[in-house]
C-alpha cells in the first residue's frame, strides 16, 4: 500500500467554480497509484469541493445562481456579518455542499465520468487563496 499527499492553492476571483481536475490529476499521476483513492479537501469554511458537469459551463452558472437565491446575502437576521454581507451566506453555501471529495483510481487515472470535474466552489464575493489538500492511497503501479 502506498500513500501520497500534496497541498496547492488555487486563487479564486471572487464567487464561483474553479476547476482543479487536471491539479488533482498531475498528483494521483506523481503519486504512482494503479488502483486505490484519492481524497480532495479544501482547508476553508466558505468555500467547497463539487464534482460537477465540466462540458458546458452554464450547468455550474445554473448553480451558483440556485445557491445566491437559496441562501442570499440580503437575509436581514444573521448574526455571523463580520467580514461582509457574504461571511455568513458563504459558510451556509459550504455546509450545504462538501468539503471534501473521495474518486476512485483505476488504472492509474481517476474513475471521473466522461463529463465530470472536480470544482473548487468559492462562496466570497472577492478573491482568495485557496489550500487544497490532496491524499492518494492504494496499489503502487507494478506491485503483486
Amino acid at each position: 500500500m502506498k500513500a501520497e499527499s500534496e497541498i496547492f492553492a488555487v486563487k479564486t476571483h471572487g464567487k464561483g467554480t474553479t476547476e482543479i481536475t487536471c491539479e488533482v490529476a498531475g498528483i494521483v499521476a506523481r503519486a504512482g497509484v494503479s488502483d486505490g483513492v484519492v481524497t480532495v479537501f479544501v482547508r476553508h469554511t466558505s468555500a467547497s469541493l463539487i464534482i460537477m458537469e465540466n462540458a458546458d459551463p452554464s450547468a455550474r452558472r445554473d448553480l451558483e445562481v440556485f445557491f445566491d437565491k437559496l441562501v442570499p446575502e440580503t437575509t436581514p437576521w444573521f448574526i455571523h456579518t463580520q467580514e461582509g454581507p457574504d461571511d455568513m451566506p458563504s459558510h451556509i453555501r459550504m455546509a450545504l455542499t462538501r468539503t471534501s471529495e473521495v474518486i476512485p483510481i483505476i488504472g492509474g487515472r481517476m474513475a471521473l465520468g466522461t463529463w465530470q470535474g472536480i470544482f473548487l466552489f468559492e462562496h466570497r464575493r472577492d478573491s482568495h487563496r485557496r489550500e487544497i489538500a490532496v491524499s492518494v492511497m492504494g496499489e503502487s503501479v507494478g506491485s503483486f
